[in-house]
């Protein structure tokens, strides 16, 4: 049967100035990801990106996009990105099966046909993160631990946002054809995700927020710098960042997210910094 999933569609960001709250949240929104016993997927038209989540309890899924993405297989045309924020579990890949503690990620080349999802215990399921996009090009697949990553260090204290950023699918740690993912970690005592705010004109990008107590609200920012908007989000909520659209948020307390690009490059640190007097 195939996999149900959400279609988000395309906007202009003149059009966005427009929206009301309850407008911006439909929209750009998702919630919900992590049902027991399910596979909860999301399209965006923005590069044409798929996440969503895979909980499995006493029984295996996989995700199953033939006729709606017009090929015989999902992973025909794609690759996928796979983090584990949940319980253990193990993934089965063309009959091989790894065990997936939390924390542990995959990359998954195109044209690979057999995926399939697993936790150990259903009454603490894991909860599989997944991402994909278009591929052009057979990548091998590589497993992928944070154990593994150096994490790149970055920000300060006096500006709140200190954080761990681990890069998963990433030239350092495999290769693919245009998805990039990682898991950032905020310090103690810090609070914005990143600021100054950046655009990245040449790539969209969706966030996932996770690791919440249930009264931890994060603020997410979006909108272009002259015209911004927010999205209050609560743990395990993800948005859909357009290439045009800033990506900044602030938190009431501890919180974690792992972030997913796709576009023109794999190239990190392309992106178009918003000077702080440019905000609006």
């Amino acid at each position: 049967m195939e996999t149900a999933y959400k279609t988000y569609y395309a906007h202009a960001p003149k059009d966005v100035e427009h929206y009301s709250t309850e407008q911006l949240r439909e929209e750009f929104l998702a919630q919900g990801l992590f049902v027991p016993g399910e596979v909860k997927l999301n399209y965006t038209h923005f590069d044409r990106q798929i996440f969503g989540g895979v909980t499995p309890t006493t029984e295996e899924l996989e995700i199953v996009l033939n006729d709606s993405l017009g090929v015989d297989y999902f992973l025909a045309r794609r690759e996928l990105g796979v983090i584990n924020i949940g319980g253990p579990g193990s993934m089965i890949i063309e009959g091989k099966e790894e065990s997936m503690k939390k924390q542990d990620g995959y990359y998954i080349g195109k044209e690979t046909k057999d995926v399939r999802f697993k936790s150990d215990d259903p009454a603490n399921p894991a909860k599989f993160y997944v991402v994909s996009t278009p591929a052009h090009k057979i990548y091998p697949t590589v497993k992928i631990s944070i154990d593994d990553i150096t994490p790149k260090v970055t920000g300060e204290a006096k500006t709140l946002n200190q954080r761990k950023i681990y890069q998963y699918v990433h030239p350092n740690m495999c290769e693919s054809c245009q998805l990039q993912m990682g898991y950032t970690i905020l310090q103690p005592g810090s609070a914005w995700n990143t600021m100054p705010a950046h655009t990245h004109e040449r790539r969209m990008e969706t966030y996932l927020y996770f690791d919440m107590e249930p009264d931890t609200k994060v603020f997410h920012f979006m909108g272009e710098p002259s015209a911004t908007k927010h999205l209050v989000m609560s743990n395990e909520d993800a948005t859909i960042s357009p290439s045009w659209s800033i990506h900044t948020g602030v938190g009431t307390s501890d919180y974690t997210f792992i972030w997913a690009m796709c576009g023109e490059n794999i190239t990190y640190e392309d992106m178009d910094h918003v000077a702080m007097n440019d905000l609006k």
